[in-house]
């Protein structure tokens, strides 16, 4: 039987746990609250899910993690919107409960991209932030992106120090102690229940955001 040509346009729907509905393919800076965000954030894994640990790393609490990483590389004290740049770079993986492993990313395509791009101008615009961040954020927030995997790699993906250089091929120094620690006490490396990661991620988000 011949196929039937669909006239309308392709969409990608999602209902978040705010109660509101996003279109990945087309998404507004309306379409998500905070909650949607932070929830989202926490029940994204980093490494594949993959932890020495009882749960994986969530994207929120990495995303916390790379915020004090920051704020420790800065010269002098962060603006908070910088450290709110910082805080929601991973941002569009939250409303899309998706976080592929580098390794993986190149063979998802354009597509991948153009969405991914999408949804994280689509956050900036909802929190007063330029759609194209200023090139020095993103080298701040680069390198302590870098310098947290470096650290999630060794102590909680559970890879050698070796094979995080020679398997993959992360070269940044990872910080000698763990900076959320500091603020939120636990034991080092520690990820935290999706629950309490949602909860400290809203509440972060919650104090830097325009008012």
């Amino acid at each position: 039987m011949p196929s039937i040509a669909s006239s309308s346009p392709p969409r990608a729907w999602v209902r978040l746990a705010s109660g509101r509905r996003i279109d990945l393919l087309n998404p507004s800076a309306l379409d998500f609250e905070d909650e949607d965000i932070a929830i989202g954030l926490s029940r994204t894994p980093r490494w594949g899910g993959h932890s020495i640990w009882e749960w994986p790393m969530s994207v929120a609490q990495h995303s916390i993690l790379v915020l004090e990483l920051a704020k420790a590389k800065g010269r002098s004290e962060l603006a908070d919107r910088l450290q709110l740049a910082a805080l929601l770079h991973d941002a569009s993986e939250g409303l899309m409960a998706f976080d592929p492993i580098s390794p993986v990313k190149p063979f998802l395509g354009d597509g991948y991209r153009a969405l991914d791009t999408r949804l994280q101008v689509a956050v900036h615009v909802r929190y007063g932030l330029p759609a194209q961040l200023p090139a020095d954020w993103i080298a701040l927030i680069k390198d302590a992106d870098k310098a947290s995997a470096a650290a999630e790699a060794r102590h909680v993906a559970g890879w050698t120090p070796q094979e995080i250089k020679q398997a993959l091929g992360i070269t940044a120094r990872a910080p000698a102690e763990d900076p959320i620690v500091r603020r939120y006490g636990g034991k080092p490396w520690e990820p935290w229940p999706a629950r309490l990661a949602a909860e400290r991620f809203q509440s972060a988000l919650a104090a830097l955001k325009p008012r």
